[in-house]
């Protein structure tokens, strides 16, 4: 099976996530997308882990909510020893179902930062990723760069997926703030 795996704090989810998983099980062709919830991103300072199992129970329960989806919500990450750099995550995934095929889904901006992930030509060789655009940011150049860096190596295929302005900051934010953001949660 072919399997879109998308991972992040996904604090929380919205509907700018679930209209890429929509998009990537619908236009894209994946069997599967495999949610991850990171507990901790290694690259940055903006989450505790400590709020990882929430999360995870979040993400589940939004799932659940749209049965449509060809959705599941893997804790791998949560059973996995920090830093949970994606390059373990995708190698445990293989382990676990070797006869899958795993394309990791990213943003434009973790395109445009890659190189800052540990063993990321590997990632882009051995797995490939999926990117889906967001506004701000210069996918062609990024795309050629490291097709040549890659010498033909590394798959990169960037979605015409939909883009929605909204991120979980933003909602995070709102909250905070005290305004109702509902419709834009998951």
């Amino acid at each position: 099976m072919k399997i879109a795996v998308y991972s992040g704090s996904f604090n929380p989810l919205h509907i700018g996530h679930l209209a890429i998983m929509q998009y990537l099980t619908e236009e894209e062709d994946y069997d599967w997308v495999y949610l991850i919830v990171s507990p901790k991103n290694p690259i940055k300072e903006s989450i505790s882990a400590d709020s990882a199992p929430e999360r995870y129970k979040a993400a589940v329960e939004a799932v659940i909510r749209h049965p449509e989806l060809r959705v599941w919500v893997d804790d791998i990450e949560l059973n996995m020893p920090p830093p949970q750099y994606t390059i373990r995550t995708l190698e445990a995934l293989q382990e676990r179902e070797p006869e899958n095929e795993f394309t990791l889904v990213i943003g434009a901006d973790n395109l445009c930062g890659i190189r800052r992930w540990r063993e990321y030509d590997r990632i882009l060789s051995e797995f490939g990723v999926v990117v889906y655009p967001r506004e701000g940011f210069d996918l062609e150049t990024i795309t050629q760069e490291l097709a040549e860096e890659g010498e033909g190596r590394y798959r990169i295929r960037i979605a015409n997926a939909p883009t929605v302005d909204i991120s979980s900051t933003e909602i995070r934010n709102g909250i905070a703030e005290g305004r109702d953001m509902s419709e834009f949660l998951m």
